[in-house]
């Protein structure tokens, strides 16, 4: 071990978002239980490449002492990461939340086919969290389903799981302003009498800037709103809640009363 610059995250300030990791070409950073964490010392070569790109200003350069940067172990440590994720299409050099990846989906059991169409859940319009208005009627004393936009998309029974009976925002806290979301919220919370929050997002790093402006807006409101978080991964399924350490069905947070 030698004294040397090594990068140092605060784990108060870091909000999950991932911006830092495609940063760092060495693979030194992951998201771990929705922070940055340091994966190993050697994997760091102390230049701060990271650093601009941390929003929360999490990520700092000091000089301690720590194992020696290693090339070789790097090299090993990026190969391991490319095999484990062999059904990547092609080079992938972005943010997390942008890795292309191709599955096979699942044949459906043989099972008679229901003439009865899908009832929509829906009870409102527009839905987009830039688009509905403060103060609009069906915020009243309800029970709000914040949404990333993705959800619906891998989530296969989001209609009958989360928005029966639910006023609904949706929004991308990767391609919108996240801070406009925090103040929109913000006013919606306020001017309104919210019963509780639904909030399923995606398990990729920037899908937490939801969950961080959510839960700072409700600080902001100065209200005390009752928050359900739910992970849900890139093939649908529900990840379990690292809090509570149990995985729920999502059906169990459609009717919070």
């Amino acid at each position: 071990m030698a004294t040397r610059k090594i990068v140092k995250i605060d784990e108060e300030k870091c909000s999950g978002c991932g911006l830092c990791i495609p940063n760092c070409a060495e693979g030194a950073l992951q998201i771990v239980d929705g922070k940055a964490k340091l994966m190993s010392e050697k994997f760091c070569d102390g230049l701060g490449a990271c650093l601009g790109h941390c929003p929360e200003d999490a990520i700092t350069v000091i000089e301690r002492e720590a194992d020696e940067f290693d090339e070789k172990a790097v090299d090993v440590h990026l190969h391991k990461q490319q095999e484990a994720q062999p059904k990547l299409q092609f080079v992938f050099a972005g943010c997390p939340s942008s890795r292309a990846m191709q599955f096979k989906v699942a044949e459906a059991e043989s099972e008679p086919a229901s003439e009865t169409p899908g009832v929509s859940q829906l009870s409102h319009w527009p839905v987009q969290l830039k688009l509905v208005p403060v103060t609009a009627p069906y915020f009243q004393d309800a029970d709000l389903l914040i949404a990333a936009d993705c959800v619906p998309f891998a989530y296969p029974d989001f209609h009958r799981d989360f928005m029966k009976g639910k006023a609904v925002v949706v929004g991308c806290p990767k391609l919108d302003d996240i801070e406009y979301y925090k103040e929109k919220l913000t006013e919606i919370f306020k001017a309104n009498s919210i019963r509780s929050i639904t909030l399923p997002h995606m398990e990729v790093p920037c899908c937490f800037g939801l969950v961080k402006a959510t839960e700072d807006a409700i600080v902001a409101s100065g209200k005390n709103i009752p928050l359900k978080k739910v992970k849900i991964g890139i093939r649908g399924d529900i990840k379990p809640d690292e809090q509570a350490g149990t995985t729920q069905r999502a059906r169990m947070f459609a009717h919070p009363h």
